[in-house]
C-alpha cells in the first residue's frame, strides 16, 4: 500500500490507496550517455539505466536517498504492539511478531543475501492516547493523521525502547482494533520537524493494519519495498492487478509467483552492474539468464526504447515447492519511469493471452514466454525470440532496429 504522501499533502483514499505525488520533472530529450566508457560492462549496463521522473517512488535507478533508505546491509527493525482506550488488547504479542517475522528470510533471499532485516520486538502492550476511531483511516488517511499515529507510538514507546538504535519502526496494532484496517508506509518530509525520540529522527516506518492477516508475512516486503524507493505496481484505477499480477511482491502481494522483478532487484543493489544484459541502441544480442528466484549468473536482459523505457526479459522458475506457482519460462515486461506509482510504471507482456488458466491462477498468471515463442514492438523495433535453455534457465536474443 503506498504511503501517505507529503508532497502534496492529499487525502490517500482508503478503497484504493492512492499516492500523492508531485508534478513530474521535465524529461531531457535523449537518453543519458553511459557513465563510464562504452568498452566496460558497467559502461554498456549504465546505458539501460533509466531516471525517475516521477519525484517519488518510481522505477528509475537515481533513487532519492534522502527520502529512501538503503536496500542493502543491516537495516534495523523495532516491532511496536500497540492498543487503545476502546480496543484494549486481550492477547500475547508474540503470535503477532511471530507472524510477521518470516519476511526476514523471504526477504534475504530475494536480495541474494544482500539486504538483512534484523526485527526486534517490544513485547509489551504500548497504550496509545487515543481512540483507535480518532485516526483518520476510516476516512482516508491524510500524510498529517498518518504522521500523528506514528508519533503517538514512538512516545508511548520512548520510555522502554531506546529507538536510536534503529532505522525503521513497524507499528503493529491489536486485533481488536477494527478502526486501522490497512498498512501504509510513513515516509518522512525531510522539511518538517517529523517525529524524533531519544535524539534521533524517525524517517521510516510502517503502521500495519487488520490486512496483515490477510497478506501475511509478505505485507512487510511490500511495505518495506516502499521505504527503499518502489512503487505500487497494483493499478489505483480500473482492475486492480491488470498490470503485473502476481509477478511481483509489489503487486498481488498474494499472487502466484511474488519474487520482486529482476529490474527491481537491479535498482535495489541485489543485482550487480556485472549481471545485467544491455542493448541500448541498434543491434543484436543473444543471452543467456539464470532464474531471478536463485543467486548468480544474468539476471536480466534489458532493450532501451527512450529515455524513461525498456523492455526487460527475466528467467522465472519458481523453486519445485512452490506450488502456488502457475507457469515458468522468460517473463518479458515493459518498464517507464515516468509513469508514477499505481500508473502501471511496470506491465507485463502476455505470452499467452489465450491460455485458460487453471484453478488458483490467473490470466497474467501464466505470461512468461517459452522456447520458439518471440515478442516484438513494432513501434520500437524490439525484438525478443526465446530459445531453448535447458533446466537451469533461459536463452534469449534482443533485437533493436
Amino acid at each position: 500500500m503506498p504511503a501517505p504522501s507529503s508532497r502534496p499533502r492529499l487525502l490517500a483514499v482508503v478503497v484504493a490507496l492512492a499516492s500523492c505525488l508531485a508534478p513530474a520533472p521535465a524529461a531531457s530529450a535523449a537518453p543519458p550517455a553511459p557513465t563510464t566508457a562504452s568498452s566496460t560492462t558497467a559502461g554498456r549496463t549504465a546505458g539501460c539505466a533509466l531516471p525517475g521522473r516521477t519525484g517519488w517512488t518510481d522505477e528509475g535507478h537515481d533513487t532519492d536517498r534522502v527520502q529512501f533508505q538503503p536496500a542493502t546491509g543491516t537495516r534495523r527493525v523495532l516491532s511496536l504492539f500497540v492498543d487503545f482506550p476502546d480496543a484494549p488488547a486481550t492477547d500475547a504479542t508474540e503470535p503477532y511478531a511471530a507472524h510477521l517475522a518470516p519476511a526476514a528470510d523471504w526477504l534475504r533471499k530475494a536480495g541474494h543475501g544482500r539486504l538483512h532485516l534484523s526485527m526486534d520486538a517490544l513485547h509489551q502492550w504500548i497504550r496509545m492516547p487515543a481512540a483507535s476511531t480518532t485516526y483518520g483511516f476510516a476516512r482516508g488517511l491524510s500524510f498529517e493523521a498518518h504522521e500523528k499515529y506514528v508519533r503517538d507510538a514512538i512516545a508511548a514507546a520512548d520510555p522502554y525502547a531506546d529507538l536510536s538504535r534503529y532505522d525503521m519502526v513497524y507499528v503493529v496494532p491489536t486485533r481488536t482494533a477494527a478502526a486501522i484496517p490497512f498498512s501504509p508506509t510513513y515516509l518522512y518530509d525531510p522539511t518538517t520537524p517529523g517525529v524524533t525520540a531519544d535524539g534521533t529522527r524517525l524517517k521510516w516506518a510502517v503502521t500495519f493494519g487488520q490486512d496483515m492477516w490477510r497478506w501475511g508475512h509478505k505485507v512487510v516486503a511490500h511495505e518495506t519495498g516502499h521505504t527503499f524507493g518502489l512503487p505500487d505496481l497494483y493499478s489505483f484505477t480500473g482492475p486492480t492487478h491488470q498490470y503485473v499480477g502476481g509477478w511481483d511482491v509489489m503487486g498481488d502481494i498474494a499472487g502466484a509467483a511474488p519474487q520482486f522483478l529482476g529490474w527491481h532487484s537491479w535498482k535495489l543493489g541485489w543485482t550487480g552492474d556485472h549481471q545485467v544484459a544491455c542493448l541500448s541502441g541498434p543491434g543484436r544480442r543473444t543471452v543467456r539468464l539464470t532464474p531471478v528466484e536463485r543467486p548468480g549468473g544474468t539476471k536480466i536482459a534489458v532493450v532501451r526504447t527512450g529515455e524513461t523505457t525498456a523492455y526487460v526479459a527475466e528467467s522465472r522458475r519458481p523453486e519445485r515447492n512452490d506450488t502456488a506457482a502457475c507457469s515458468s519460462g522468460v517473463l518479458i515486461y515493459k518498464v517507464d519511469s515516468a509513469t508514477p506509482t499505481g500508473g502501471g510504471p511496470v506491465r507485463i507482456m502476455n505470452g499467452n493471452p489465450a491460455a485458460t488458466p487453471p484453478a488458483g491462477c490467473t490470466p497474467l498468471d501464466l505470461a512468461a514466454y517459452g522456447p520458439g515463442q518471440t515478442f516484438t514492438d513494432p513501434d520500437t523495433g524490439v525484438r525478443i525470440d526465446i530459445r531453448p535453455g535447458g533446466p537451469s534457465g533461459d536463452v534469449v536474443t534482443l533485437s533493436a532496429t
